[in-house]
C-alpha cells in the first residue's frame, strides 16, 4: 500500500504521522508545492519510526512523480480558516489549488482513492471528481466522522461519560447546514433524548455545528487539524484493511434521500473499493427539511466554483 497525502501544513503532516503510526502504509509520500517542508517533516517521522516502532517509510517531495502509483490519495492543501470566515470562504482559491493538485496526483495514479479534506469539503469533492474523471465511489470526503466526533464529545462532557460508549451521527453538508440528529445519538444505547432537557440536546446540536469556528476563534491564525487527522486515518483503516465499517462520509448521491448529483455526508460502508454502499436512514418530516436545506446549500456552493 502507497498513501500520498498533500499539503504539508498542520493537517497533511498530522495526518501523515497518524497513517504512520497505524502502519497502513509501505510508503508514504507527504507533498507541497513549499520547498524543503515536506522535505524535512517527512524525514522527521521517519526518524520517529525506531521510537514508535513503526515500519512505514515516509518521505517528502514537491514533485507529483515520487506519488506515482499511490493506492490512496488524502488531498489537505489548501488556505485554513481564520475568525469570521466560513469553509465557502475559501472557495475561490481553494478550487484553484484541488483542481491543480488532483489533476496531477490523478494522472499519476490512475487506480487510486481520492480522499478530499480540503474546504469547503463538500464542493472540493465535487471538484476532484471532475477533475480526475474517476467513478464516484473512489472520490468521497472526510466530514462525517469529523462532525460526530465533535458531537460525541460534547456529550460525554455534558454527561460524564466516556466517549467510548456514544454513538451519533451527522448528515448533509460540513458547516452550518449540517444535520446533527439527536434520535440517532445514544449512550449505552440509550437515546441522548432520555437523558437530557431539549434545551441542553438543542446547545449541544448548535455547538457541533459551529465546533469548527470555535477552534479557529482560539486558534486565531489556522484551523483544527487533530481531530480531522484522526478522521481521515479511521477512514483509511476501513480502506485498507478493507474492513466494510459504516462511516459517516461525503459521498455522491444517486438517488439516496431523494437526492441525485450532489455530494453529502451520509452513512456510507467504506472497504477497498472507496465508497462500497450508502445506507439510508429512516428520518422525520423535520430531518428531511433540514437535510434539504443543507443540500441545496452545497448546490448552491457548487455552482459557484470556477470547474
Amino acid at each position: 500500500m502507497k498513501i500520498t497525502v498533500i499539503g504539508a501544513g498542520h493537517v497533511g503532516a498530522t495526518t501523515a504521522l497518524m497513517l504512520a503510526q497505524k502502519q497502513l502504509a509501505k510508503e508514504i509520500v507527504l507533498l507541497d508545492i513549499l520547498e524543503g517542508i515536506p522535505q524535512g517533516k517527512g524525514l522527521d517521522m521517519y526518524q520517529t519510526a525506531p521510537v514508535e516502532g513503526y515500519d512505514t517509510l515516509v518521505h517528502g517531495t514537491e514533485d507529483y512523480k515520487d506519488t506515482a502509483n499511490s493506492d490512496l490519495i488524502v488531498m489537505t492543501a489548501g488556505l485554513a480558516r481564520k475568525p469570521g470566515m466560513s469553509r465557502d470562504d475559501l472557495l475561490a482559491a481553494n478550487t484553484k489549488i484541488v483542481k491543480d493538485a488532483i489533476s496531477q496526483a490523478a494522472a499519476k495514479s490512475p487506480k487510486a482513492l481520492l480522499l478530499i479534506v480540503s474546504n469547503p469539503l463538500d464542493v472540493m469533492t465535487y471538484v476532484a471528481l471532475k477533475v480526475s474523471k474517476f467513478p464516484h465511489q473512489r472520490v468521497f470526503g472526510m466530514a462525517g466522522i469529523l462532525d460526530t466526533a465533535r458531537l460525541r464529545a460534547f456529550v460525554a462532557m455534558e454527561l460524564g461519560v466516556s466517549v467510548r460508549d456514544i454513538s451519533a451521527m451527522v448528515l448533509g453538508g460540513h458547516g452550518d447546514t449540517m444535520v446533527p440528529l439527536p434520535r440517532f445519538t445514544t449512550v449505552g444505547g440509550i437515546p441522548i433524548t432520555e437523558l437530557m432537557p431539549k434545551e441542553r440536546v438543542d446547545a449541544i446540536m448548535e455547538r457541533t455545528r459551529g465546533g469548527g469556528a470555535e477552534i479557529v476563534k482560539f486558534l486565531k491564525t489556522g484551523s483544527a487539524y487533530y481531530a480531522p487527522s484522526a478522521a481521515v486515518a479511521e477512514m483509511a483503516d476501513s480502506i485498507v484493511k478493507d474492513r466494510k465499517r459504516v462511516l459517516p462520509c461525503c459521498a455522491w448521491l444517486t438517488g439516496q434521500y431523494g437526492e441525485k448529483d450532489v455530494y453529502m455526508g451520509v452513512p456510507c460502508v467504506v472497504g477497498s473499493g472507496g465508497i462500497e454502499r450508502i445506507l439510508e436512514m429512516p428520518l422525520n418530516s423535520e430531518e428531511k427539511a433540514l437535510f434539504k436545506t443543507s443540500v441545496d446549500h452545497v448546490r448552491a456552493t457548487a455552482a459557484k466554483a470556477a470547474i
